[in-house]
């Protein structure tokens, strides 16, 4: 390890936090195109259909759902479980080299269910898996009836979670197609791209983008995004190249020479994001973003809900009812906020529910 030999710089909170927002493009809208942003992210959480399509509205000028929509109908995106072992929307490219990275963590996650595996070959599991979702698209429900089969005393669900965990498994459309209803159906992404599996990205690599999209940030922030373990030896292979700082509490932080890291007193706007939306999810420490008052406060018991930014900071949660848009803020806002507020959400139902109309008021959206 370097031995350092002057302090590192400090980063507040609040300067932290503009970083990522300026990463994460909350801070301005970017003219990137769909894909671009999903690449630029590392993929978007995608556990339920519509939050890829909220992520992108709240950080993309002249977004449409359908700009979305058109690449995974085109399959130049494909919905599939990589990081912490949940549903993200990647690039195709993206999804040949990042679940072989993080294939280490899935083949853990498997131990979790050794109890219902007893007697199973998950060589041979593997192999039968492969054969039957490239032979046609297989729901997980009959991927464990035709598992079942084949042993008969193991635990189905221990079954299927074995074959997703063992296999780059992507959800077919129409399935995440903005407007259409589908159930899950599973193939492998090679059969789905019609390409070959390609080696792993690199840890350091992923590093570096991890940094682009997140940062400045820990050795275990990185490791919480991605659900891998020992990350630190990249971390110290890329030292050199890297910036090093310190956030408040003295934890050692690293970053990209050239990435933005704007002033704390940098403006940021009200944004509404989807419940799940990895800004939330993908430090160790969240406090740049989750003031530790409002921490927990956008899930009860096992549903999530919708946040809004104000100032940059978790504020609040949000929800689509029949006639309205609902807005529940954890404090009083001034009126300035609430002006800001309220055009943010007329924003937000403007390009994602252009031909509908929808009052927005302030109301109760947890329970």
């Amino acid at each position: 390890m370097t031995k350092r030999t002057t302090a590192e710089p400090v980063l507040s909170t609040r300067a932290l936090n503009r970083a990522t927002l300026d990463r994460q493009l909350l801070l301005r809208r970017s003219p990137m195109s769909a894909m671009a942003a999903v690449e630029h992210l590392v993929g978007l959480q995608a556990q339920e259909v519509k939050p890829p399509y909220y992520a992108l509205a709240a950080r993309l000028e002249g977004f449409t759902p359908e700009d979305l929509s058109g690449r995974l109908a085109e399959r130049s995106a494909v919905r599939m479980v990589t990081m912490r072992s949940t549903i993200h929307l990647h690039s195709a490219e993206d999804s040949l080299t990042l679940r072989p990275l993080v294939q280490p963590a899935r083949d853990r996650e498997i131990n979790y269910f050794r109890k219902g595996l007893v007697g199973v070959d998950l060589d041979r599991l593997a192999v039968l898996s492969r054969e039957l979702v490239e032979a046609e698209p297989r729901t997980m429900k009959q991927l464990r009836e035709a598992l079942g089969a084949e042993w008969p005393d193991a635990d189905p669900q221990s079954l299927a979670v074995a074959a997703r965990c063992k296999l780059p498994l992507v959800q077919v459309t129409p399935r995440g197609l903005w407007g259409r209803g589908a159930q899950v159906s599973l193939t492998t992404v090679e059969h789905w791209l019609g390409r070959p599996a390609e080696p792993a990205a690199s840890a350091d690599a992923t590093v570096l983008r991890y940094l682009a999209a997140f940062g400045p940030a820990s050795v275990k922030d990185m490791q919480t995004w991605s659900g891998l373990t020992r990350m630190r030896p990249a971390f110290e292979r890329l030292r050199p190249e890297l910036l090093v700082f310190r956030d408040e509490n003295g934890v050692e932080l690293f970053d990209l020479p050239d990435a933005p890291r704007p002033d704390e007193d940098t403006p940021a706007p009200p944004r509404f994001l989807p419940e799940f939306d990895n800004l939330l999810l993908s430090h160790a420490d969240r406090t740049r973003v989750v003031p530790p008052a409002n921490r927990g406060r956008t899930w009860q018991v096992n549903t999530v809900y919708c946040p809004f930014l104000v100032d940059g900071f978790l504020a609040g949660v949000w929800r689509i009812l029949d006639d309205a848009l609902v807005i529940e803020p954890f404090d009083e806002l001034t009126e300035a906020q609430r002006g800001e507020v309220t055009e943010e959400a007329a924003r937000t139902l403007e390009v994602m529910h252009p031909q509908e109309s929808y009052d927005i008021r302030s109301g109760t959206v947890l329970p």
